[in-house]
């Protein structure tokens, strides 16, 4: 009969058995633990003494020990922190003893944050190319309106204050400008109004930086005033279309912690300190222009109501009802 033992057992043996000095492992410290199935031993191995293994030898022998050293990827030159990174100290260049380039990125580890998924990425790729034959490059109305308009969706951090009392708020910012809801939160006695004007503040700082919007006409063009109606019916006058304005603005739900509430004869309630975030949504007075201009367009072919219409007359008879 064989015997079946594997291979790394039986090399462990043979190392073993070719060394001088025999293993006395009855006589190696050990610490006991108490657990929930009884007492239990654990060996513990001198820190001087490496464990000996085939195995891992050959593979420190084998891993190759110089390696190309990495430095730190720069700024690209049309970055708008240039500035203030030329202000701060620049990185040193490193240089390897053995006379090699340093590797000014890694693609290895770069392509877990900029392609995570790469099967995924050529799916869609696919479907999009798809796509794109069938309708022969036509585009929707929908991106046709993403490609000529500007818009921008801001979420805040959470406000120590409930829904009920940031609603108001957020109602009473919608469909002004920003700069007159920030002047509206300036002078507003709630609260809750500085948070959201500070958040007004860093959307309105967002828009211009990510998404090129309100910077004013190009070349410095004048436009005629123009006077429209806003959804809401209120009737105001547009002198510049790239002024934004706030379209929606909504509350969401947040963390919320607690706290004991004292009360008389040694009751405690627990209170919740209720957390809420503002989220608005900004677009530019071209948008509200392109709406007005649709109803008003809709109202114009909308038909003229007559008391008897010019309708066909149908379910004829040859014969009487009765």
């Amino acid at each position: 009969m064989s015997l079946h033992l594997p291979s790394r057992r039986v090399l462990r043996s043979a190392t073993s058995l070719a060394s001088s000095q025999t293993p006395l492992t009855f006589l190696a410290p050990c610490i006991q633990r108490r657990t929930l199935f009884g007492w239990g031993k654990r060996r513990v191995e001198e820190p001087s003494k490496a464990p000996t293994n085939p195995l891992t030898e050959e593979y420190l022998r084998r891993k190759p020990q110089n390696r190309a050293a990495f430095v730190r990827g720069d700024l690209s030159s049309s970055s708008i922190l240039e500035d203030e990174e030329q202000a701060g100290p620049k990185p040193e260049r490193i240089e390897t003893p053995d006379g090699q380039k340093p590797l000014v990125r890694n693609p290895e580890t770069m392509a877990a944050a900029l392609d995570p998924d790469p099967v995924g990425r050529k799916l869609w790729e696919r479907r999009m190319v798809i796509r794109e034959i069938k309708k022969r490059g036509r585009l929707t109305r929908t991106q046709q309106i993403k490609r000529q308009e500007r818009e921008l969706i801001s979420k805040s951090h959470d406000f120590r204050t409930s829904v009920k009392k940031l609603v108001p708020l957020a109602k009473q910012i919608a469909g002004k400008t920003v700069d007159e809801a920030i002047i509206q939160m300036r002078f507003s006695k709630k609260k809750a109004a500085k948070d959201v004007r500070e958040h007004l503040e860093h959307a309105k700082n967002e828009a211009i930086v990510k998404r090129g919007m309100g910077l004013g006409p190009v070349n410095g063009q004048k436009m005629t005033p123009i006077k429209i109606q806003t959804k809401d019916g209120k009737r105001i006058t547009v002198t510049d279309p790239t002024t934004l304005y706030v379209d929606q603005a909504w509350c969401g739900k947040g963390l919320y912690g607690t706290e004991p509430d004292h009360r008389a004869r040694g009751q405690i309630n627990i209170m919740k300190n209720r957390t809420t975030s503002l989220t608005v949504l900004l677009k530019e007075e071209a948008t509200r222009i392109r709406l007005h201009n649709e109803r008003e367009e809709k109202i114009k072919n909308r038909k003229v109501w007559v008391q008897l219409p010019n309708r066909p007359i149908t379910a004829q008879r040859q014969y009487y009802s009765w």
